[in-house]
């Protein structure tokens, strides 16, 4: 196969794991709407929290697995050790397995403590209780995931997390539905709402179990339907050299083990923002349901909304991964930048847009989405926080470039000093400026814009790899600019008219149309970077008829 076309069929895998990505963030989009509205706002903060937990518990536990099994079954595939993969996925199973069985009963057992005393809400309890089983099930399903990225195939991973979401959507809302009755019946009198919001969350959670366990169970039947070609492979594996169980198990914790830190130190600043937020409002006054209520609305709304570009990204980083280290194998350093280029300005493409649509048209699309809510606050967390989402993309192909070039220790170290620096910034923004809730969305920026500065000069240090700007950020950026001041202007003339709701679904049709125009007639995407993507010769065509591209 040329590097033409396995760049190619980097991108279309990629693509493919970036639209299941796509589909599954809007039906979760889709089912959080009627959620959040019946588990209301003080519901919507025990969901959080209870996520942020389980967060953290998936980040020891397989968070990591499907980037290492991955990355360490494609290295091996690409000299022909098909027995040596195999005993690195069995390897990883058993890892699974432990440490998913052990985190799954330290989370189940110790749910009230970690309720009540660290998290200052006791009544997330019950959700917490009801989804530790759900850190197992994950572990498992990481494993085969990663076992068939591997392969350079995403198909069984996108078709898993499509079930997954689509079972979640359906139990989450019913399971809300019903408990929130339950919740409240069990408690009648002053605390009936409380407990029915922290039933309903305990509700939401199910769903998350039943996605999984779906997912888990269409996995295991892609892998026997497999095993068969697994083995015929195997029996034609004329490798001499054999990785012994003890040798496995080595190269598995030498490569998880970084991962899992520098994941971890990633992600538990969502943890730790919300424990330092419960803890400094309590002190200054504010009451359990004011701060939940707060967390809710940053949780249900902002996070949600923002974690639809980074979905994308980390598609793109689970691809990119195992498609780099062939490339790694060869030792071509042109070809090393080139990939790591293209990932790199393909989440940019969408990101920065991403980023626009929500500085300008934020509370237009929450009062679509969450038209029950007052949105006033969460419009103004996406307007403050928006261009995160550029930096929080940026930082996970930039820590995926680094793993895979086996600089493990690099991410762990950058995401460590960053904590550090945002930890210290939502402090003094908390306490000194009193800024609420809008200081975990201002330093988050801060810690994003960290990694992305540290990763890049190891980079740099590493492989001689720096960043391209003109086509990465600046013209995307401007198309970005012209997309949201002619969407803004569509959206106040078509308001006057037709009604909020409507002008705000037509804005968004003309900021898309707009953006990919202007992106083309900026010279922004190339013929053959076009080629590359999916469809891409009728994209062209298109673009050729319209007189949009360049030649």
């Amino acid at each position: 196969m040329s590097d033409k076309k396995k760049g190619n069929n980097f991108l279309v895998q990629g693509s493919i794991l970036a639209v299941a990505a796509i589909i599954t963030k809007f039906i979760g989009l889709a089912y959080r709407i009627p959620l959040t509205n019946i588990m209301g706002a003080e519901g919507d903060g025990y969901y959080g929290v209870v996520f942020q937990v389980y967060n953290l518990a998936l980040m020891l536990t397989s968070y990591s697995l499907p980037m290492a099994v991955s990355k360490l079954v494609s290295a091996r595939i690409a000299t022909g050790q098909y027995k040596n993969a195999h005993a690195v996925f069995k390897g990883a199973m058993t890892f699974a397995v432990l440490s998913g069985g052990v985190v799954t009963a330290i989370v189940f057992f110790g749910a009230e403590y970690i309720a009540a005393d660290i998290m200052k809400m006791d009544l997330s309890v019950y959700a917490l209780r009801v989804l530790a089983p759900c850190i197992l099930i994950v572990a498992i399903l990481g494993v085969l995931r990663g076992f068939f990225q591997g392969f350079g195939t995403m198909i069984p991973t996108a078709f898993s997390q499509i079930a997954e979401q689509i079972i979640n959507a359906i139990v989450s809302v019913v399971g809300a539905y019903l408990l929130l009755k339950t919740g409240e019946k069990m408690a009648e009198g002053p605390n009936s709402e409380s407990y029915g919001a922290a039933f309903a969350a305990a509700g939401g959670t199910l769903g998350t179990v039943m996605g999984a366990l779906t997912a888990l169970l269409f996995m295991l039947l892609v892998f026997f339907m497999y095993k068969s070609t697994m083995k015929r492979h195997m029996k034609h594996d004329r490798t001499r050299r054999r990785e012994s169980r003890k040798t496995i198990y080595k190269v598995l914790f030498l490569t998880i083990a970084p991962v899992i830190l520098s994941a971890t130190v990633y992600n538990i600043s969502n943890l730790l923002d919300q424990a330092m937020f419960t803890n400094i409002m309590a002190v200054q006054g504010y009451s359990k349901a004011e701060y939940s209520t707060l967390l809710g609305m940053f949780s249900g709304r902002y996070d949600t909304m923002t974690n639809i570009p980074l979905s994308v990204s980390s598609a793109l980083a689970a691809s990119f991964i195992p498609s780099l280290v062939a490339t790694i194998q060869t030792g071509n350093r042109k070809q090393i930048h080139s990939k790591i280029e293209m990932v790199s300005r393909f989440n940019m493409l969408i990101a920065i847009p991403c980023a626009a649509g929500f500085i300008s048209l934020g509370k237009p699309i929450l009062d679509l989405l969450y038209y029950t809510q007052d949105n006033t606050i969460p419009a103004m967390l996406l307007r403050l926080g928006g261009v995160s989402v550029v930096f929080f993309c940026l930082s996970t192909v930039t820590n995926a470039a680094l793993q895979g070039m086996d600089l493990m220790a690099k991410p762990v170290k950058n995401a460590a000093i960053s904590l550090v620096i945002h930890l210290i910034a939502l402090f003094i923004m908390l306490v000194a400026f009193k800024w609420n809730i809008y200081s975990i969305v201002l330093s988050k920026i801060i810690f994003a814009g960290a990694i992305c500065i540290l990763n890049g000069h190891d980079l740099r240090v590493a492989c001689g790899y720096v960043q391209e700007y003109k086509r990465t950020f600046v013209i995307p950026t401007i198309a970005a600019v012209i997309m949201s001041l002619l969407s803004m202007l569509v959206h106040l003339i078509c308001e006057l008219f037709i009604g909020a709701r409507i002008a705000t679904v037509i804005s968004i049709l003309v900021a898309v149309l707009t953006y990919a125009v202007s992106l083309v007639l900026l010279g922004g995407i190339s013929r053959d970077e076009m080629l590359a993507l999916p469809k891409g010769q009728t994209l062209l065509n298109i673009c050729r008829k319209m007189h949009l591209m360049r030649e």
